[in-house]
């Protein structure tokens, strides 16, 4: 294919129909993965019909949007509610779908100008400003509590009040994340690709910026990885597959990149109240649900759950050094390794502070009658998941340097052995 750069040719390659292929086969994607997830997860058996409704506010959720709780049990009786969670499966399934697609007809080409770039992304943008709006909207739906036959059915017998919980998309921020989430994958997908071309003014940085992002890409890729083979060892020898399976459809990054926090040493700070649990390890339940909150880290995992949790320590110890390996290798030969180290520190600094910002949890739904607290433990519960951000950032402010050097020495070691390398 030729390398011609006119606009004549740029159009035919990606015009509105490979833009809409794209973001149609990105949403198909993430809506196969979230339906599945969600059938695994009970979510087919929900009254009134609410799965799509359902389905269409974890979609939204997958690219940052916001999707609001509200309720009303009548003058007597109130309820509140409040649900902040990414699934970041589907979030990761969304984003190798768009980044495969933008890249798709940019391939075997030297150089791109920025308006090319520029008008193509924003091809994409707008029927995905379309797109969002559409699930935004259809995101809603309202449920009814059932009371039972208990003391608060006969409460609502006698006061007349009929708790309901609904769900609503936030229309304008969804729109507007949404937006954020999609300029955030693009631009990580030029900067991961090697093959993707750039404009001419950031071709300078190429060498800098690409190999430490690849590398922080696929070290992410691989703890997910890692924790799928786990998930599915964990399915066939303890039983609850369905349930294993929905964690891995629909959260499993949020699974596996805290553990990748965790292992540096870093602390999140949780609790668990209520019938809601966590779609992660029974142990780290258990952490949590405790009166106040709790700490989640190597020695409390280790104190609950036994010295096999040492793993997370021993598997950063090697996937680190592994990933400063793949950057150094990829980087000209010039680069002295303090500089390695250096890039590798930063880099690992922005993507713990990118988990940090996404693997977070928080829901929270009670009912009170009369102002009575909250009643009943299958209507009210709490889950609260948050890490200790700047001691997380400043640990991999420690790890990479190390880990880069360490990587950058043997990626220097095996290039000597192969008798040297051109610079790239």
């Amino acid at each position: 294919m030729s390398a011609r750069t006119s606009s004549g040719p740029v159009a035919s390659r990606h015009g509105w129909a490979h833009a809409l292929v794209t973001v149609l086969g990105a949403l198909a994607a993430m809506g196969a993965v979230a339906a599945l997830g969600l059938w695994a997860a009970g979510a087919a058996d929900l009254p009134g019909g609410a799965f799509p409704q359902v389905l269409a506010a974890t979609l939204v959720t997958a690219v940052g949007g916001t999707v609001r709780l509200s309720g009303d049990a009548g003058g007597l009786a109130g309820t509140e509610g409040g649900l902040s969670v990414v699934p970041l499966s589907i979030t990761l399934t969304g984003a190798l779908a768009v980044g495969w697609g933008f890249l798709r007809p940019l391939r075997h080409r030297a150089v791109a100008g920025a308006p090319e770039l520029g008008w193509w992304a924003a091809r994409i943008a707008v029927l995905w400003l379309l797109a969002l709006v559409g699930l935004a909207l259809a995101a809603r739906h309202t449920f009814e509590i059932p009371l039972g036959d208990g003391p608060l059915g006969d409460l609502g017998e006698l006061f007349g009040f009929r708790p309901v919980v609904g769900f609503a998309a936030d229309v304008p921020l969804t729109a507007l994340i949404g937006l954020v989430w999609l300029a955030g994958v693009l631009l990580v997908a030029l900067m991961v690709s090697r093959g993707a071309p750039l404009p001419a003014e950031l071709l300078r940085v190429q060498a800098s910026v690409r190999p430490a992002a690849l590398a922080m890409v696929r070290l992410l890729l691989a703890t997910v990885v890692i924790a799928l083979v786990v998930a599915l060892v964990v399915a066939a020898t303890r039983g609850h597959p369905v349930e294993t399976f929905a964690v891995i459809l629909l959260g499993l990054p949020n699974v596996a990149w805290p553990a990748l926090t965790v292992g540096l040493g870093a602390t999140w700070e949780g609790r668990v109240e209520g019938p809601f649990g966590l779609p992660m390890p029974h142990v780290l339940d258990e952490v949590l649900r405790t009166p106040d909150l709790s700490e989640v880290n190597l020695g409390t995992l280790v104190e609950q759950g036994g010295a096999q949790w040492w793993w997370l320590l021993a598997a950063d110890a090697v996937l680190l050094p592994a990933a400063a390996f793949v950057m150094a290798a990829l980087s000209p030969a010039r680069v002295r390794v303090w500089q390695h180290a250096v890039r590798l520190a930063v880099a690992l600094a922005l993507t713990v502070l990118m988990i940090c910002l996404t693997a977070r949890i928080s829901a929270r739904i009670g009912l009170s009658v009369l102002g009575i607290g909250d009643l009943g433990e299958g209507f009210s519960g709490e889950v609260v998941l948050a890490p200790r951000l700047w001691s997380a950032l400043g640990l991999a402010l420690l790890w990479g340097p190390a880990a880069g050097f360490v990587g950058a020495a043997a990626a220097r070691a095996v290039r000597r052995r192969g008798g040297g390398a051109a610079d790239r």
